[in-house]
């Protein structure tokens, strides 16, 4: 009976140590996903700030003017969300808080830390802008469920779940923080 509890114990021991499980060139593959997906927010953020020219033109940048979810929320044409989605187009605190979970999310992969704040985050961002184009067959998705939204919300709880910010990041340190020690939902 010892025998088992002992190994129940040094079990729990080794799942919690974050990274014990995972093979060097696992958590460095891990590291590498974290960046790329943190440069596809960081890209999206800088495109719709400074209009790069890629999928928003200079003259409908956020600096000039312009709306960053008003194209995408206001051309909403199907589903049970619409006139919400309709409603919101366009408006100052609709634009600021996409605009503040990209360059949020962006930052916070690409450094490493609050990544399961940033998957709770970045995972509601892709479920919101999952539902604005429900169903996917409406938009032209040739998977009635599973489109790149999913597929980002995927990511970012995998990264959070295999401390991805530890390789290549800041995870290790900000982990230490005395702070996040006693609040441990801000690793």
């Amino acid at each position: 009976m010892r025998t088992a509890h002992i190994h129940q114990v040094n079990h729990l021991e080794h799942v919690e140590a974050p990274g014990s499980m995972l093979t060097k060139t696992a958590a460095k593959a891990l590291a590498v996903l974290r960046y790329a997906t943190g440069f596809v927010f960081l890209w999206a953020f800088a495109d719709k700030t400074f209009g790069l020219g890629y999928a928003t033109p200079s003259a409908k940048a956020w600096i000039n003017g312009g709306n960053p979810t008003k194209g995408f929320l206001a051309n909403v044409h199907a589903g049970p969300l619409q006139d919400f989605f309709h409603t919101i187009a366009g408006t100052w605190y609709a634009n600021w808080l996409f605009m503040a979970g990209l360059l949020g999310i962006g930052l916070a992969l690409t450094a490493g830390i609050a990544l399961r704040i940033t998957a709770a985050a970045g995972t509601l961002m892709m479920a919101m802008m999952w539902l604005a184009e429900f169903p996917p067959t409406a938009t032209g998705s040739t998977n009635p469920f599973t489109d790149y939204h999913v597929i980002y919300a995927a990511v970012l709880i995998a990264l959070a779940a295999a401390y991805a910010g530890h390789t290549w990041g800041l995870g290790r340190r900000w982990a230490k923080l005395p702070i996040v020690q006693r609040n441990r939902w801000l690793i």
